[in-house]
């Protein structure tokens, strides 16, 4: 018999929607009664604790949990880890056979256990009284071995699980999840950690992209097209033919911007039937849009876009000192 047939048939797809939207309505007022929990004095105490013992450990932080609470230990491990605080995830199973050798002194534990009673943990919990590690707990059962050991509890709200035979950890590890989320963004905020540093991190993929500065990309010195404003059209477009950018600056005595011509401009100028010898600055954009070597290369795309240019001069206290192409930004996977 094949497995298709082993379904079970539903009189139509209502019932199976219901379920699911059943399941993100428990997902949601779950998370509702994590937010409120942050309004009762105790709990806001005690997760103003962990976040300052987490903050100030000389190590890092040591995430562990069993079953599905050891998933979401992963995902939170990870994401501490990319957003400034040095975070290792330990397997219970292993810490018994050797891992516990990874956890220092200078380090701090966090253990996941919604019921506070997974026996794997065990290890765990000796090792850190017996060595002075301290160890920060998240549970749903404040009277379990992993509340009463640990240094600060984050007693999270019992909640109903989706599961329809509340077997199945749904809801609860939605809330763990959140609430590392919210541990992750706290500590982000205490370090004043910013994309600048969130780009150290994830140099690579689209993320990585994204945080590129313009100075990054800019072609920069003699491979920025530029002329004087009383240049004439003939010099503008050999300029504008070596640089092939598909257009060149237009800069005063002091090599400060004060206008573009691009190959839209010189087709209208000789459309109109101008003399190549007429001074460029009659043709030119004045006052064109431009850039900070500093911004992020995201935001040069934003403008392109708005602007519907395919070319961005970059000027730093007025001086140009960079051009950024759209093929620039396409090549570095920005765009």
């Amino acid at each position: 018999m094949s497995t298709v047939s082993k379904i079970v048939p539903f009189g139509s797809g209502a019932h199976i929607v219901e379920t699911a939207c059943s399941s993100l309505a428990l997902a949601a007022r779950g998370l509702n009664t994590l937010e409120a929990k942050f309004s009762d004095r105790e709990f806001s105490a005690a997760f103003l604790r962990l976040v300052g013992i987490i903050i100030n450990v000389r190590g890092r932080v040591i995430v562990t949990g069993i079953g599905k609470s050891g998933i979401v230990a992963r995902k939170m491990t990870a994401t501490l880890t990319s957003t400034g605080t040095p975070a290792l995830f330990l397997h219970p199973a292993d810490a018994g056979h050797g891992d516990l050798g990874m956890v220092t002194p200078d380090d701090v534990v966090l253990m996941l256990s919604h019921s506070g009673e997974s026996t794997e943990l065990g290890p765990i919990i000796h090792y850190c009284k017996r060595f002075g590690v301290p160890l920060l707990a998240m549970t749903a059962q404040a009277q379990s071995t992993v509340a009463e050991a640990a240094d600060v509890c984050m007693l999270m709200p019992a909640v109903r699980e989706a599961c329809p035979n509340m077997l199945a950890p749904t809801t609860s590890t939605t809330l763990q999840m959140a609430f590392g989320d919210a541990l992750a963004m706290s500590l982000m905020e205490m370090r004043g950690f910013s994309a600048d540093d969130f780009y150290k991190f994830h140099p690579n993929g689209r993320l990585g992209a994204q945080l590129v500065k313009v100075r990054e990309l800019m072609s920069a010195g003699s491979d920025v097209p530029r002329v004087c404003e009383d240049s004439s059209l003939l010099d503008a477009t050999i300029e504008m033919t070596r640089a092939r950018l598909g257009g060149t600056a237009i800069v005063d005595q002091r090599g400060q911007l004060i206008g573009a011509f691009t190959d839209g401009d010189l087709r209208r100028a000789v459309t109109g039937k101008q003399n190549l010898t007429d001074a460029v600055g009659r043709f030119m954009t004045v006052t064109p849009q431009s850039i900070g070597p500093d911004e992020l290369a995201s935001e040069a795309l934003r403008i392109m876009h708005d602007r519907n240019i395919t070319l961005l001069f970059v000027c730093e206290d007025g001086d140009l000192v960079g051009a950024l192409h759209m093929h620039d930004l396409l090549h570095a996977g920005v765009a």
